[in-house]
């Protein structure tokens, strides 16, 4: 019965009709890339996968969010703030576009006490980007 009703009234529906507030997309390069998706695929724990997610999550269901979850940083960039194991810190760095989607432009390991401006301009050329093809 659950499954029924399930995919006759929540599969098919649009995100917000299923309680997102800011459904996930990932900048995709000219090549066809997603920066921030290979570098999730490319972290070697699965409980770090986990807890990003989960931070995705939080953000992308309770929009606006604030601390210690997420944090607003400069042109309308946001980070998603996450504690993964072996004391390491990670940062996966959105926009939200016109179209109310959280875009995520990049993301990494963090190791000095505030956002390196090397990432912060990685993140500004892909939203750059993303907003001259977006449609």
């Amino acid at each position: 019965m659950y499954r029924v009703w399930y995919n006759a009234f929540v599969a098919d529906a649009p995100d917000h009709a299923q309680g997102k507030r800011l459904p996930v997309i990932f900048y995709r390069s000219e090549l066809g890339r997603e920066p921030a998706r290979d570098w999730l695929k490319s972290l070697p724990y699965d409980e770090d996968r986990k807890r990003i997610g989960a931070d995705i999550k939080t953000v992308e269901f309770g929009w606006p969010v604030g601390m210690p979850t997420c944090r607003p940083l400069k042109s309308g960039i946001f980070e998603v703030r996450t504690s993964l194991t072996h004391n390491r810190i990670a940062r996966v760095l959105f926009y939200v576009d016109r179209k109310s989607r959280m875009v995520l432009l990049h993301a990494f390991i963090k190791k000095t006490r505030s956002t390196p401006d090397d990432d912060l301009a990685v993140a500004e050329i892909h939203k750059r980007k993303h907003q001259q093809g977006e449609k």
